[in-house]
């Protein structure tokens, strides 16, 4: 059944200060190099109550679940089955695979691109954490029209609607989009240079080459696809580009690429870590690098803010809010931030105790959990549409105006989170506070990856 389109905007802040340098070429190698790894040690007091490992493994299905394409016949989510798989371009490249950025059906390239990420620096620095669990990220491209998807309400196995993708091209650039893709990929190329070389290899080579695409020509992607506007605009590009040059860095050892990030690098005030700001990321990893005082000075300001006492808002439970729409992806990317800032050797004590509260909120602490499938009294009808349907049978929006629980259990997902006042309704409708979304998830995942590693120590 098809109903007209209620989603807006969902996360558009200030604009970035855009600036452009010189276009950087040159050919990889296969050196890695690592941040420097301080003495951890759990701060006096730190109570670890919840099963951590669970949380990954259900956070984990939480991603199966989100497939897309072909799906491999040994799948855990037995629920979802191979969907989308004429997905392509207007050439014809075969753009099948990926995630579904929501609860609806629209793959996301940007959002896509942050969420892998992010949950390959977990996966980089926490790696201990996660050889327990066998998490391996991928990272696809964005397809599917958002106007047309959200106006239906049904499995992903079901979809008869049309799918058209969008590109970014020479003329019509994507430089954070492009960026954010080409750190995903590097990323991927450090966790993947253990087991798979060749893999690895074209991972970066990958890599290099979208970075310089995307440093040669540059635009904001959001205005090369004005469709995204009304979901996913960009507020700036520059941050992207110096998040990928660091990660280049990283996966290469090539110093061009350290000093490319540290030209590009603004500093200064920042909204959050998500899918649209990576200065913070930046901070974090040009600090670890370099040991340069005006990044820990900069990456301190900032979580200061975040801390009790500092500009933003808690509630009377003890969760900072950043933003009603998706609260706790901003709570569990900042507690993933403030991890690493502690292993860099920075207020250890002070960012390991707030970070473990904010994760422990989402947990519990608050109340009730916010993951789905975990937890005590956990959300029973996340703004889903796949897990909303009936395993067998017709699906539509008789489905979504239900006021039962799901049918199928979600597990892992995060949904958007409280009101000011520590108030959760668990409405399928209410998208702002019951949506679940890929990079809802990241920086939860990897914040928990953190703290399972301490507790594993």
């Amino acid at each position: 059944m098809k109903r007209p389109i209620w989603k807006t905007n969902r996360h558009s802040k200030q604009n970035k200060t855009i600036e452009h340098t010189t276009p950087l070429t040159q050919k990889p190698t296969r050196t890695t190099t690592n941040v420097p790894r301080r003495p951890t040690t759990l701060s006096p007091g730190l109570k670890l109550k919840y099963n951590y490992q669970e949380i990954l493994l259900k956070s984990m299905l939480f991603y199966e679940a989100q497939r897309s394409g072909y799906l491999p016949h040994n799948r855990r989510i037995r629920w979802r089955g191979h969907s989308a798989l004429n997905d392509r371009s207007e050439f014809g490249e075969d753009l099948t695979g990926g995630w579904y950025d929501a609860g609806d059906h629209v793959k996301f390239g940007f959002t896509m691109a942050s969420a892998t990420t992010i949950l390959l620096w977990g996966l980089v620095e926490f790696r201990e954490a996660y050889e327990k669990t066998g998490l391996i990220k991928d990272m696809l491209d964005c397809v599917g029209n958002p106007y047309i998807d959200h106006s239906y309400w049904t499995r992903a196995e079901d979809m008869t609607m049309e799918r058209p993708a969008f590109k970014v091209t020479k003329e019509n650039p994507g430089s954070d989009v492009v960026a954010e893709t080409a750190a995903a990929l590097a990323a991927g190329a450090m966790v993947f240079n253990r087991t798979d070389r060749l893999y690895s290899t074209q991972l970066l080579q990958h890599a290099i080459q979208l970075f310089e695409f995307a440093d040669e020509y540059r635009k904001k992607y959001s205005d090369s696809v004005p469709i995204v506007r009304e979901f996913y605009p960009s507020s700036g590009y520059q941050d992207e580009l110096t998040w990928a040059a660091i990660w280049l860095y990283r996966a290469t050892g090539m110093k061009k690429y350290l000093h490319y990030a540290e030209r590009n690098y603004r500093g200064g005030w920042v909204w959050s870590f998500s899918w649209d700001e990576k200065e913070i990321g930046s901070m974090v990893l040009l600090y670890n690098l370099t040991r340069k005082a005006k990044y820990k000075r900069d990456l301190t300001q900032i979580l200061q803010d975040w801390l009790p006492g500092g500009t933003l808002p808690y509630t009377p439970k003890g969760l900072v809010y950043r933003s009603s729409w998706g609260v706790l992806r901003y709570a569990g990317n900042m507690a993933f931030i403030a991890l690493l800032a502690a292993e860099s050797g920075l207020n250890s004590t002070v960012y390991r105790y707030w970070a473990l509260q904010q994760i422990h909120y989402i947990l519990g602490d608050g109340g009730r959990s916010y993951v789905v499938g975990a937890g005590h009294n956990p959300p029973t009808r996340p703004h889903h549409a796949g897990s909303s349907c009936k395993v067998s049978g017709p699906c539509s929006w008789d489905d979504f105006e239900s006021k039962g629980a799901n049918p199928i259990v979600l597990y892992g997902a995060v949904v958007g989170g409280p009101n000011i006042n520590d108030s959760y309704t668990d409405d399928r409708s209410d998208f702002i506070h019951n949506e679940v979304t890929c990079d809802y998830n990241a920086g939860f995942h990897s914040a928990v990856s953190g703290v399972f590693y301490l507790a594993s120590l």
